[in-house]
């Protein structure tokens, strides 16, 4: 996966004549991506400490829980049906770097999943009996900083593969 990182460097990227605004607009998702995260982990630390009214914590679970699953299975799908193989015909050198990446998909699925359910399952508990719902906010806190932590990895290591293949062969331009 290093090979052309070396020659283009992620501080380079910016500058180069190649980096397209389709390039741009890609990683613009990416960035959406780590920031929808780390909202959603502090008002699920911010529920935790008291410090946000239930109701209040469940709007914006539903609201910014929502946004990051739906939109990320969007990207994903699209990147593992479209992208990847655009990028694997353009440097076939690159279709083990790009397979783990869609193997990073398959354990991103398990992770989403697993937020959907403990979510669903405190917004449930927040009807049923308020006063057990906060129980809940652990897990969620457990689930939404393994997303964090794997969308900060996943996306770091999907940008240093796909740009310098972009670049390299003035894809996307």
């Amino acid at each position: 996966m290093q090979i052309l990182l070396r020659d283009y460097p992620r501080e380079a990227w910016p500058d180069h004549p190649d980096f397209a605004e389709a390039i741009q607009h890609w990683m613009s998702a990416h960035q959406m991506f780590r920031r929808l995260g780390q909202i959603l982990h502090q008002s699920i630390e911010q529920a935790l400490e008291n410090n946000m009214d239930p109701e209040q914590f469940a709007g914006r679970l539903g609201q910014y829980g929502n946004l990051l699953v739906r939109n990320l299975h969007g990207h994903h799908g699209w990147e593992d049906h479209q992208f990847f193989p655009e990028l694997v015909s353009a440097d076939d050198r690159f279709a083990r770097g790009l397979e783990m990446l869609e193997n990073d998909h398959v354990e991103l699925d398990a992770l989403l999943h697993r937020l959907t359910t403990k979510a669903n399952r405190y917004l449930q508990m927040l009807q049923l009996s308020p006063k057990d719902a906060s129980a809940e906010l652990a897990a969620l806190s457990t689930e939404t900083g393994a997303i964090g932590g794997f969308l900060d990895r996943h996306l770091s290591d999907e940008e240093d593969l796909v740009v310098p293949i972009l670049l390299h062969h003035k894809l996307r331009g």
